[in-house]
């Protein structure tokens, strides 16, 4: 890590391509490789300085005596500038030599640690030995690489993602990582999250938030760890901030990951409208992508407003241009018509 390594442009009034930045407090609940890829995009169309994202670690992992917190790293990592675009984790350009070692010494490699990742997770693994907390040690982290805005942990203390399959129990990182999501999904929860609360940071900055945005993430995995931490769900429905989701489903499955799987296991069906489901009661809208116009009727029936357009991230310029539309939307609510024909049904 170093102070040399180049970010996501920084300035307060102008992006990279000098297109003028939003002024605005935006806060980002956040999964993996999608909501980074989201966020990407935001970064260069509002002041980096003043957005905050609420990062997922229920699929943190412990390996090799290391702490590892994967959603967390391909957030810092990506707002950095130095994410592989290839792989949408971990650091472009990484060699494997000591997981190679490792290998060769009999550890399991299932899960792919590159060399420079490594000194992330072993200085991570230090701070926390040393008696840090997961939040202070995510801002040292983002100083030292050089991230302009708030990286937060979703809490300080420890929350696991189950999923029960068809063999057995599995911890978050073996079931989509080891088991490469084969095994058939019966239901996924959340050890610790009832007895894990949200830093004080999480529930200020949502409370202060002009706007706050559910990435593109999977519903269940990523963001159901920090809807199930207590007092979350309150926070949201109390902030005055318009609230939109952005649908990880298009055309009714899952463009990475097992997020469709998991909806059903959960008992909401797999597209856009289960997504509209699962939020309903904390959000104002959902953006979904063009394939799943058709659907548009049925989630406004849920008390919904709808923002239909190209939600496929492929490019730096569909990553902007997405978040810019999302943002734009957001800030057409108001207050009178926020919740009013809605029941809650998360929380």
């Amino acid at each position: 890590m170093t102070d040399r390594m180049k970010g996501i442009p920084r300035s307060p009034r102008m992006d990279g391509s000098g297109m003028k930045a939003m002024q605005i407090r935006c806060v980002v609940l956040a999964g993996g490789v999608g909501a980074a890829k989201f966020v990407e995009g935001l970064a260069r169309v509002a002041d980096p300085s003043r957005l905050t994202i609420i990062s997922n670690t229920g699929d943190d992992v412990e390996l090799h005596g290391l702490w590892i917190s994967p959603d967390v790293d391909t957030m810092l990592y990506t707002l950095a500038g130095i994410a592989d675009p290839d792989k949408g984790w971990g650091i472009r350009g990484d060699t494997f030599e000591t997981l190679d070692a490792l290998g060769r010494l009999g550890e399991e490699t299932w899960f792919w640690l590159g060399d420079r990742d490594l000194a992330t997770h072993l200085f991570r693994t230090r701070l926390r030995a040393e008696g840090r907390m997961a939040t202070a040690i995510t801002r040292r982290i983002a100083k030292r690489l050089g991230v302009c805005a708030t990286v937060l942990p979703m809490t300080d203390g420890s929350v696991r993602t189950m999923v029960r399959t068809t063999q057995g129990d599995l911890p978050f990182q073996e079931y989509f990582v080891k088991h490469a999501c084969l095994p058939d999904v019966v239901d996924v929860r959340f050890e610790g999250a009832e007895s894990s609360v949200p830093s004080p940071d999480v529930l200020r900055a949502i409370e202060s938030a002009d706007v706050i945005v559910i990435a593109p993430s999977n519903p269940i995995a990523s963001i159901g760890p920090i809807l199930a931490l207590p007092g979350i769900c309150h926070a949201l429905k109390s902030a005055r901030a318009p609230k939109i989701a952005v649908s990880p489903l298009v055309g009714g499955r899952s463009i990475k990951g097992p997020s469709d799987r998991m909806m059903s296991a959960k008992g909401f069906s797999p597209d856009a409208i289960g997504v509209a489901n699962y939020y309903r009661g904390l959000i104002d809208g959902l953006v979904i992508d063009r394939l799943d116009v058709a659907r548009e009727p049925s989630i406004r029936t849920l008390g919904l407003d709808v923002l239909v357009t190209d939600t496929l991230l492929t490019s730096a310029d569909r990553k902007t241009a997405l978040a810019k539309e999302t943002i734009e939307w957001a800030n057409t609510f108001h207050d009178q018509h926020r919740h009013s024909r809605q029941k809650p049904v998360l929380c």
